[in-house]
């Protein structure tokens, strides 16, 4: 009976495996094509999650490209803009070139001063026992070259000092308005308390302020007494704040690092080619010593270059040569940052 039980038992296991097979393999295929059909569904859900994706992200980089070529456009716009007012203002003319130097000179006084002073050393050079015409030469190159190159040296003594300075006045500018002072106060407070020549400068916005002009019609004004690249900067941001809103205090940090980082590159490279403009001295300067030496040990050696018509041609061409030469180091050793 035991063994009959058992034998029933693998009968049945038996069909039911076979039954099992059957059905697996009338349903396989059915199967297949129902995982492949799985397979295939998912894939495609998730290629379209992954197209959705992609498409959205390459909507924001083109939504980001375009706000940047607004920005970069609008940005290219105002600097033309701002180009031709600083041309307007900035001519270049004597009256602009006074008024750079801070200092309260005229054009009549200049004249004044440049005729006086020609005559001075017209006296001078005749007492002296030298010839007429080359007392008139002498004068008139004191007259007309001399006080202009002042008024030069004068100018940019004055803007290597506001260069110095600047950054230091928008970093309170910076700290003026994170705290809550609106950007009138902040300019009021360095007319009042800064450092000269930013002082003045800034004095002048807040009077240009007073009389009716915009904040941002102001600080353009300022290129007129200061043209320089780092006040058109300014200028340039106040502007689009004025236009398009933001963070100031952030603009006006990034200007004052941008100003500093101008700076430290600029003693980089004025470290670097220091070498090279001590060269230049030297090499622009030995014709003139050795000359020099050469006329103190054996003057009737050199004097021939000054008497004779020959030698006069010799000095005209060496003098044209020395300029050329002068002029290729200059630019060779003065780099625009």
């Amino acid at each position: 009976m035991f063994g009959l039980d058992i034998t029933v038992v693998a009968i049945i296991a038996l069909v039911a495996v076979a039954a099992a097979a059957v059905c697996y393999g009338l349903l396989f295929s059915r199967m297949e094509m129902e995982k492949k059909t799985d397979t295939r569904l998912s894939r495609v859900k998730a290629a379209e999650t992954d197209l959705s994706k992609v498409k959205a992200a390459r909507d924001r980089v083109q939504e980001l490209s375009k706000r940047r070529k607004s920005v970069q456009d609008s940005l290219k716009d105002l600097e033309k803009k701002q180009e031709e007012k600083n041309r307007k203002m900035g001519d270049g003319s004597l009256k602009s070139r006074l008024a750079q130097t801070g200092l309260p000179l005229s054009t009549g006084r200049f004249y004044l001063f440049s005729a006086l002073f020609g005559v001075f050393i017209f006296l001078v050079a005749l007492i002296a026992g030298l010839p007429l015409l080359a007392a008139v030469g002498a004068a008139f190159v004191c007259a007309i070259g001399l006080p202009r190159w002042v008024i030069g040296f004068l100018v940019g003594r004055r803007q290597k000092k506001f260069l110095e300075e600047f950054p230091n006045a928008l970093d309170v500018m910076v700290r003026s308005i994170k705290s809550g002072l609106p950007l009138n106060d902040a300019l009021r407070l360095i007319a009042s308390d800064g450092q000269e020549p930013v002082k003045t400068e800034f004095r002048r916005v807040v009077e240009s302020q007073q009389v009716g002009l915009s904040i941002p019609e102001a600080c353009t004004r300022m290129i007129m007494t200061m043209p320089l690249p780092e006040v058109n900067f300014f200028a340039i941001v106040i502007t689009i704040q004025s236009q398009a809103g933001g963070n100031l205090s952030e603009a006006i940090g990034n200007l004052s690092k941008v100003l500093r980082d101008r700076k430290k590159m600029k003693a980089k490279v004025n470290a670097l080619s220091m070498e090279a403009k001590a060269s230049a001295v030297i090499i622009g300067a030995l014709p003139f010593i050795v000359s020099l030496l050469v006329y103190l040990t054996s003057p009737q050696y050199i004097s021939i270059l000054f008497t004779d018509p020959r030698g006069h041609l010799i000095l005209l061409a060496s003098g044209v040569w020395m300029s050329i030469g002068i002029f290729v180091m200059r630019n060779m050793i003065n780099f625009d940052i």
